[in-house]
């Protein structure tokens, strides 16, 4: 459910924002920037709760990783169901056609190093936050997202799921199926590398 709402508020934002931005692109990413920000922190403050707020798979994996997650096959599995369910929604309440295939190219070495980046950067929050100041996470990474929408290439996916969703979404916040492969082994680089580094940085 979480990762539903997370796809239908970066795809239903995105929509509004093209509709709204009278085609000014700075504008219509800075809507889909504030949304995707507020509802993360909504949601991880909401299900945090019921189920860690494991919205994520490339968070999931992590947690695996680290020996905090078992059933992680099955927390991917709701995750990406969720995320298409998310994009459908989206679709619907903006009386689109439901099922797309996304036109928008995201290619190249800049993008893939800003997905790893990106994905870096969220995981050292989540881990150095659930580390010290767990209380903080919520906000830490509604901000966090918020921020790597503007300072990474690929305005910062971030997560294997989303980024699967996207392809099915000729919207503003669509990606070609042709790049979803190269960002998913980006994310996972990122998360490999936060992984590593947490557990220097937090040995506890």
């Amino acid at each position: 459910m979480g990762t539903a709402f997370l796809l239908a508020a970066v795809v239903g934002s995105g929509i509004m924002a093209a509709r709204l931005a009278g085609g000014n692109g700075a504008l219509a990413l800075l809507c889909n920037t504030i949304a995707t920000g507020a509802i993360l922190t909504v949601l991880i403050l909401t299900l945090g709760p019921v189920s860690g707020a494991h919205f994520n798979p490339a968070v999931s994996l992590a947690a695996a990783l680290r020996g905090d997650l078992t059933a992680t096959a099955v927390y991917i599995g709701a995750q990406l169901t969720g995320a298409v369910a998310g994009v459908w929604a989206a679709h619907l309440m903006f009386e689109l056609p439901v099922l797309q295939i996304s036109l928008t190219t995201r290619t190249g070495f800049g993008q893939w190093l800003a997905e790893a980046i990106a994905t870096f950067g969220l995981l050292l929050t989540i881990l150095g936050c659930s580390a010290r100041s767990p209380a903080a996470v919520p906000y830490a990474v509604g901000l966090y997202i918020t921020s790597a929408y503007w300072f990474t290439a690929s305005t910062s996916f971030a997560n294997p799921a989303v980024t699967i969703a996207r392809s099915l979404s000729d919207t503003f916040a669509g990606i070609g199926p042709s790049g979803v492969l190269a960002f998913i082994a980006a994310q996972l680089v990122g998360m490999l590398a936060a992984v590593t580094l947490s557990r220097w940085l937090w040995p506890d």
